[in-house]
């Protein structure tokens, strides 16, 4: 069974990435930001205290991979909100075990797994058979997640987008447990200048090198 980690920030490109990779080699796939996003959402609609940080462990609890399947967890305010409740140390715990089972108990008609997130291959699974880090410039990602959010019909201006994306990445990497950060094993592709299919292609030749061993 094989297990892929892809860790990368937003923007990135790693989740197209993922589920590409899921569909060749027939990988389950967890987009593990969806985890947070569900619990960011069930904080909103329930409206939860930040401060509550209690109550939000127990939601953190409930999430189910049905949970994942909402529509409303793309909206730019569920992602803020997000990437506030993923600094809380007892939600990413709470939120461990969920992700371990996923990519280690596969459903059996997959070969393994693949996730992407922030700390697959640091925290989640450090035993990982391949790691990626996915990258690209701040302003780069920026110019994507303003095309991304705009193909939604969703207004949005460059300097909020770019702005929103540098306070995150400072939580993403600032945070107590878990921060955003290159595992040692994990190869690094630079997508600033690459095209979809570029990305892909470099991900993909990784993964063949390995399988070849």
């Amino acid at each position: 069974m094989m297990i892929i980690a892809i860790d990368g920030p937003a923007g990135s490109g790693k989740g197209t990435i993922a589920k590409e990779i899921a569909l060749k080699y027939n990988l389950a796939h967890l987009e593990t930001g969806l985890l947070y996003r569900a619990l960011a959402f069930k904080v909103f609609e329930n409206k939860i205290e930040l401060e509550n940080r209690t109550q939000i462990i127990k939601v953190a609890a409930t999430i189910t991979l049905d949970d994942l399947e909402n529509v409303k967890l793309r909206s730019e305010e569920i992602g803020n909100l997000a990437s506030k409740v993923a600094t809380f140390p007892e939600v990413r715990q709470a939120l461990l075990e969920f992700q371990r089972n996923f990519a280690n108990s596969p459903p059996p008609s997959f070969n393994g797994a693949v996730l992407d997130g922030r700390d697959i291959g640091t925290f989640v699974c450090p035993q990982a058979n391949i790691k990626l880090y996915i990258t690209a410039q701040l302003e780069v990602r920026a110019e994507r997640r303003l095309k991304e959010l705009q193909n939604r019909g969703i207004e949005s201006i460059y300097t909020a987008v770019i702005q929103n994306m540098r306070d995150r990445d400072l939580r993403d990497a600032s945070r107590q447990q878990a921060p955003l950060k290159i595992a040692k094993d994990a190869h690094i592709i630079d997508t600033s200048s690459l095209s979809f299919d570029d990305m892909l292609k470099q991900s993909i030749a990784v993964i063949e090198q390995h399988l070849k061993k």
